[in-house]
């Protein structure tokens, strides 16, 4: 109910009733009013002051001043009384922080810098203790009663201190109400709401590139922990092939030394994918609340990222490239991290896609290492070109895998210019180029220059951002929205035709009131049976029962069971 009026449920989810503001209908737009999610989603490695004020520059407006933001800021810090806690770190799972309580004012305090005329709080008090819970509530109480600001709260089982800050009062019972208190008059006569206005597109890009580079900076784990452990691997790299000669036995060593680079270094990109996550979780939430559209985000992510890859390609690419001894020549070692940059530059953007697909980290992994385990099977080092069975895995696979490209700029940049002495007798002696060498030995496409490749690999980079982009914006206005609460219920006309369905509805936002783990099993029982029947006379088998019991169990966190009549007992 609380994710309703300010339009955060999907479009796919049946609603019915009339949404006024000032009397009239009118669709709750950015400026006009602000929602607090229940979990508190925050930069961890931010400071509250960070955290804050880079939110006050991507909400509000270019026209006020640098001055004016900051000003605006510091005095929602002070109206939430976070002024103490202004330079500690956030903090989250792996790092110490701020309270709980700090953290859920944190959460407020970046949504209140628009002074919206609506705010929806989400169980503001959950997870807090009293004092906490009161000193939060207290603080809201604050804000409705001297910044003019309708505030709209979902809570459960209020302590007597906190349930006397409240004006007016909605009891719900089975989704029913019980009580609705005086209701706030509406000026009928007087102006709507006006929308609010929010940061420009340039600026948006600008302060989310900016948080992000900060962000990155200080999680370890997010590139410096990579870099690292990329610098050991081609420092092992370098001393495995060192000084690799040009004999003809160095051909292979050559191409193993490359493949290796092009293959298992941008394969271990995934290791940063749950940094990402964690970011993504931000950007759902402070997309939904208008802060930002998806464009700026894809466009900051990837400005953020660049230097730091960068580094990542440049510096171990150094130690490889000079200790192996391959082909002299700025231009050429230039090449060598060109290709490697725009390889990771390709790999982040494929995992931003699999993030906009899969539910976690977990199967973010799993699922990009078997794409990335099938581009590499199919790259063209373990089977050549002519020996790939052509449907599927020569057409289309080998031309949408990025090793291959990667694979044919680094051969055509060490190869071209060299030349292979091969005995073939004890006085005879076979020059061999490195033309002929790509040509014939591995197979590769001479036709065109290494900067084609190089191209091909830029162009996929950017095809993935844009695949990211349209799959969150698809999936936005379908309503199957990447963070949005999820809605399930049985449908109505099923209800009616089936006797033993009864309406039972799924909705986040709230827990239910459970007296034991029993009574909360019986319920999920209760809905899963609801689910599962299709007639009266049939019964479902023991694994559906279980399976859906599973899924309802997952989101029973969040989730509210209500309207169980009493046949279902």
């Amino acid at each position: 109910m609380v994710n309703s009026p300010p339009g955060r449920l999907g479009s796919s989810t049946k609603q019915s009733g009339n949404i006024l503001v000032n009397g009239r209908k009118q669709t709750l737009s950015f400026g006009t009013s602000a929602y607090v999610t229940q979990n508190d989603i925050l930069m961890t490695t931010l400071t509250v002051k960070e955290a804050v004020y880079y939110s006050a520059e991507l909400q509000l407006p270019n026209s006020m001043s640098k001055s004016e933001k900051k000003e605006r800021a510091e005095v929602t810090i002070k109206e939430m009384g976070l002024q103490d806690a202004v330079n500690t770190s956030i903090g989250g799972v792996h790092s110490k922080g701020i309270s709980g309580g700090q953290r859920r004012r944190v959460s407020i305090c970046i949504e209140i810098l628009t002074r919206p005329k609506l705010l929806f709080l989400d169980e503001p008090t959950s997870g807090l203790d009293s004092a906490a819970s009161f000193h939060v509530m207290n603080r809201i109480a604050n804000l409705a009663k001297f910044d003019d600001m309708n505030t709209i709260a979902s809570i459960h089982q209020p302590s007597s201190e906190v349930f006397e800050l409240f004006d007016n009062l909605c009891l719900l019972s089975s989704g029913k109400t019980v009580y609705f208190g005086p209701r706030t008059m509406a000026n009928e006569e007087g102006d709507l709401v006006k929308k609010g206005n929010q940061a420009s597109f340039i600026s948006q890009c600008t302060i989310l590139t900016k948080r992000s580079f900060v962000n990155m900076y200080r999680d370890l784990g997010y590139y410096w922990l990579r870099l690292a452990i990329y610098a050991a691997l081609c420092l092992s790299i370098g001393t495995m092939f060192h000084n690799i000669g040009h004999d003809y036995g160095s051909i292979q060593a050559r191409g193993s030394a490359l493949m290796f680079v092009a293959g298992f270094l941008t394969f271990m990109g995934i290791s940063g994918f749950p940094s990402f996550v964690e970011e993504m979780k931000i950007f759902r939430q402070e997309r939904l609340n208008g802060h930002y559209g998806v464009t700026a985000f894809v466009i900051s992510s990837t400005l953020s990222s660049a230097p730091y890859l960068f580094l990542v390609s440049v510096v171990p690419a150094s130690l490889a490239y000079y200790l192996i001894g391959l082909q002299p020549g700025f231009d050429h070692f230039a090449y060598f991290c060109l290709i490697l940059y725009m390889c990771m530059l390709l790999v982040e953007g494929l995992m931003m896609v699999i993030a906009s697909i899969v539910p976690n980290y977990l199967m973010g992994i799993i699922a990009g290492s078997g794409v990335q385990g099938l581009m590499l099977l199919c790259g063209g080092f373990f089977r050549l070109r002519n020996d790939i069975p052509k449907p599927i895995w020569r057409y289309p696979m080998y031309y949408m895998s990025f090793h291959k490209y990667a694979n044919q700029g680094y051969y055509k940049n060490e190869f071209i210019g060299l030349s292979f002495e091969k005995k073939e007798g004890e006085d005879v002696h076979n020059i061999v180029t490195g033309e002929e060498i790509l040509r014939d030995l591995w197979e590769m496409e001479v036709g065109y220059s290494k900067w084609v490749d190089l191209g091909i690999l830029m162009g996929m980079v950017i095809l993935y951002r844009v695949l990211f982009l349209v799959i969150v914006k698809v999936r936005q206005e379908q309503g199957a929205d990447l963070g949005a609460s999820r809605v399930s219920h049985v449908a109505g006309d099923q209800e009616q035709s089936d006797p033993w369905v009864s309406k039972a509805l799924i909705t986040t936002g709230a827990s239910p009131f459970y007296q034991s783990e029993e009574d909360r099993m019986v319920k999920l029982l209760q809905i899963a049976l609801k689910c599962i029947y299709k007639s009266a006379d049939a019964r479902p088998t023991m694994s559906q029962v279980a399976e859906m019991i599973h899924s309802l169990k997952e989101e029973d966190d969040r989730s509210v069971v209500s309207e169980i009549d009493s046949r279902d007992a």
